[in-house]
């Protein structure tokens, strides 16, 4: 019996075992809803509708209690709303309002949620909640309020006989919540066979004494409650304003700084004035970068306002020797900057060659940029640079792009350069960045601080982030415009390499500069706008006038007490254009104007003016090449140590076309030709035909001519450029150095040479002028085609006789054989002549009638007798 109870015992307390598990694993696990619930309430209601509606699952569901839902608990500050379980087995629930929700005392609520499971029993114990969710209530307003006026009447006075846009505004308001209650949609006239009338926004029209009753309307057509009285005056004729100021100005090129307003002056109507506050501004946003800026390349504008050498230009005008841009879009058109426009599709790959090597702790980057909001790609990051992995890495070197309207600089450190955790992202948040205008941007690196500079005025990082350098590595690196170069995808696993984190917005003038920064100074001519508003003698400003220009000068602020001075000082305010070929076209000008009167709380309105600055189109230049262009030497002169200068007559001038009127041209009478003296900014020496041989020969051009001017060369056996801002006669002085080497003329004894000059990047272009170039070995005669055989030409009726000696240079006796075939062939044209002279006077005689009407044909024709003898040169030659 005792074994019996011990199996008993045993058997029971298994099956104690059995139910103490079972019981543990009744509630396994936790309700679960929404992360996230929206709901509306209308107010003096109590059922929320929630979107998606309250409903909690457990999958311990369907055992009793545990899969069951026994509360919704709401965790929040004085939250007005409960929740309760409308069916415990599906999980429903439902949220309402414990009173009622003023929309005018709170329009939204928010406040966190739970759902509790009924536990392991009927008691709830060992209950589970589940996540904690969001929920958001939006309280719709009902339309309880009626509208109220602001003040208990208005009194305003008008002046007969003149038309107003509006004489008085009345407000009404309304205490709703809500936008569509709370505004006032309409007002009403009440007063009968008024003539006056009243728009939506509250503006009278129209004027004598009268009295009118206004009533207000919110956008439920709830009306206010009482009718507001009017009060209207009639007075004489007069309107407020400035007067005597043209619409349109003309300014004419070259002409310096024009009068805006030489006949403005301020009408009050009697008003007494307390102080006049004018803000001028200039609009040229649609104008290139801007405003009128100098249109030359980023090279040359770099060396015209005293930036170091050594800057390499990312986005420079699409060429054969810079071929990268090519395939980019531009916006530019003949008269304006290049600007090169990027949607989120176009990148560019710059060659190793280009790319600048060996950024050190000081560097220099600059841009222009003109970038604004995109919707829906705020999470993106746009790359205006990029420097990567080329192949089976990501890793970013250094990059400069934008992220949600912030711009970021990355740099990340060779181990080679530091092993320490140092500052690699520097993050700025400014207006400019989205603002959709043109900005120009200058990120001066001395490592660790870099400094950001955005039309000249500075700016700290927000945010600077650290990060560990860059394990060394085989791979080479490839820098990007526009994107950034991808070697493989966010799972490790090598792809194919591509473009991504595009750009989209507007670039130009990409520069990087190694090894120094930029000065400020630079960085402010590199911007410097060239036309603005300008002050006529501020000497002669009147006392107590105030005025402040902005960093632009596009926007001018004046300030005075005495009204007489304020319009001697706006008399003055003229427009200015240094530029010696401005973009032709429309300048929009803004004039708003506030005063504030003697002891009243309200004063005069002075409506603002818009006008217009017509920059007329400049007197185009027309530059012209000019010299020998065909050059035969000997071959030795090609072999020599210096060579055969190629453009030793060259001469470059430059000519307009000016006329009094229009009407010359169409009169037939095209207008005067002026020299005129202005800057180049390249010029192209292009190698025509195949290419130079550099095994064989070269162009040269030794540095020493350089020195003094603004200029630089570029040399590669395509041909030469010269670039630089400067005057064409020290273009001419210059290109008239270059020299041409050919080692072994024998193999090219041809050559063909272009030469073209540019003025503002190519805006104006001068003819393309062609050098042929050709040597001559010892012995060699090419007749009528080189200086090298002798030449008789008679001329007689204009029929042109050429007799031709060729020449051996081996003979002894040549330069005998040269003077006896000269004086044989004078002779035989004199003795023609004299023949000639002799049948005409014949003819004379037997035809005395028709003399007089009739020409000598020998009188027309001159003796023409050229002879070309061969330089004669030494016997080795």
């Amino acid at each position: 019996m005792q074994r019996i109870s011990e199996v008993v015992l045993l058997v029971a307390g298994f099956a104690l075992g059995l139910c103490a598990c079972h019981t543990v694993k009744v509630n396994k696990h936790k309700p679960w809803i929404e992360t996230s619930y929206h709901g509306v309430i209308t107010e003096n209601m109590d059922i929320v509708q929630l979107d998606p509606p309250l409903v909690a699952l457990d999958k311990d569901a369907p055992v009793p209690y545990a899969g069951e839902i026994c509360a919704f608990k709401i965790h929040g500050l004085e939250a007005p709303f409960e929740a309760v379980v409308l069916n415990g087995t599906s999980g429903e629930g439902q949220l309402r309002a414990k009173g009622l929700v003023d929309c005018e005392l709170q329009k939204e609520y928010t406040f966190i949620i739970q759902a509790h499971d009924c536990g392991a029993g009927p008691g709830g114990t060992g209950g589970k909640k589940s996540h904690k969710a969001v929920v958001h209530i939006q309280v719709n307003d009902v339309n309880e309020f009626s509208p109220v006026f602001r003040e208990v009447q208005y009194h305003t006075a008008v002046t007969e006989g003149k038309i107003y846009d509006s004489i008085l505004q009345v407000e009404a308001t309304d205490q709703d919540c809500s936008s569509q209650y709370s505004q006032i949609c309409n007002y009403q006239i009440t007063t009968t066979n008024t003539p006056f009338a009243i728009d939506r926004n509250g503006y009278f029209e129209k004027q004598q004494q009268y009295e009118v009753l206004v009533t207000a309307f919110d956008c439920g057509q709830k009306r206010s409650t009482e009718s507001v009285p009017v009060h209207i005056d009639v007075k004489p004729v007069c309107k407020p304003g400035w007067q005597g100021w043209d619409k349109r100005v003309d300014y004419e090129p070259g002409t310096g700084s024009k009068q805006l307003f030489p006949k403005m002056n301020l009408e009050t109507c009697g008003g007494l004035l307390s102080s006049v506050r004018t803000t001028v501004e200039l609009q040229t946003s649609h104008i290139g970068k801007g405003c009128d800026r100098e249109t030359y390349s980023e090279k040359s504008l770099q060396k015209l306002c005293g930036a170091s050498s050594g800057s390499t230009d990312l986005l420079p005008a699409p060429s054969t020797s810079t071929n990268w841009t090519a395939s980019l879009v531009t916006d530019s058109e003949r008269d304006s900057d290049l600007i090169f426009r990027f949607d989120g599709r176009q990148a560019a790959k710059i060659p190793d060659q280009v790319v600048p090597q060996n950024l050190t702790d000081q560097f220099t980057v600059a841009t222009w940029m003109k970038h604004g909001p995109n919707p829906g790609l705020r999470a993106e990051k746009e790359t205006l640079l990029c420097n990567s992995d080329k192949t089976e890495m990501n890793r970013h070197h250094y990059s400069l792009y934008v992220h949600n309207c912030r711009l970021v600089f990355l740099l990340r450190r060779d181990f080679i350069q530091v092993d320490t955790f140092r500052p690699a992202e520097f993050h700025w948040k400014l207006d400019q960045i989205c603002d959709k205008e043109w900005h120009y941007y200058v990120i001066n690196v001395e490592f660790p601080v870099v400094t950001l500079y955005v039309d000249g005025v500075t700016y700290d990082p927000y945010l600077v982030t650290d990060d560990w350098p860059i394990h060394p590595s085989q791979i080479d690196v490839q820098l990007t415009v526009g994107a950034c170069w991808q070697g493989d995808d966010d799972g490790g696993e090598v792809t194919k390499p591509r473009f991504t984190q595009y750009f989209r917005g507007s670039l130009s003038g990409l520069t990087i500069r190694p090894g120094k920064i930029e000065s400020q100074k630079v960085i402010s001519c590199l911007q410097a706008c060239k036309e603005g508003l300008d002050i006529n003698s501020l000497e002669s400003l009147g006392k107590g006038i105030k005025f402040h220009f902005n960093p632009a000068q596009s926007i001018l602020v004046m300030e005075g007490e005495d009204l007489e001075n304020m319009n001697a000082a706006l008399r003055k305010v003229s427009y200015i254009n240094s530029r010696q070929f401005p973009t032709p076209g429309i300048r929009h000008l803004h004039i708003s104007t506030s005063v504030q009167c003697f002891g009243e709380d309200t004063c005069i309105f002075i409506p603002d003016i818009d006008a217009v600055v017509m920059v007329l189109q400049p007197s185009e230049p027309r530059i012209t090449i000019a010299g020998v262009d065909r050059l035969t030497r000997p071959a030795a002169d090609l072999r020599g140590p210096a060579g055969l200068t190629l453009f030793q007559d060259l001469h470059i001038i430059s000519t307009v076309t000016k006329g009094d009127t229009a009407s010359h041209h169409t009169a037939g009478r095209p207008g005067v030709q002026e020299e005129i003296i202005h800057n180049l900014d390249y010029c192209d020496i292009l190698v025509l035909g195949e290419e130079l041989r550099p095994e064989q020969e070269s162009l040269q051009l030794q540095r020493s001519t350089l020195l003094g001017k603004h200029l630089d060369a570029t040399n590669s056996t395509s041909g030469m450029s010269i670039y630089g801002v400067d005057s064409m006669s020290n273009y001419e002085q210059v290109i008239r150095q270059v020299y041409y080497h050919n080692w072994h003329p024998a193999q090219t004894p041809d050559r063909k040479f272009r030469l073209t000059c540019s003025e503002l990047n190519g805006r104006y272009t001068s003819n393309e002028f062609t050098l042929e170039v050709s040597g001559l070995e010892s012995g060699t005669i090419k007749i009528q085609e080189f200086q090298s055989a002798i030449f008789v030409t008679c001329c007689h009726k204009k029929r042109y006789f050429n007799i031709t000696f060729p020449f051996s240079p081996g003979a002894p006796s040549a330069a005998t054989v040269v003077i006896v075939i000269c004086i044989a062939a004078l002779v035989v044209v004199v003795v023609l002549g004299i023949y000639r002279i002799h049948l005409t006077h014949q003819q004379e005689g037997r035809n005395s009638d028709t003399t007089k009407e009739r020409e000598l044909d020998w009188d027309d024709s001159a003796l023409n007798i050229t002879v070309n003898p061969m330089e004669v040169r030494g016997r080795g030659d």
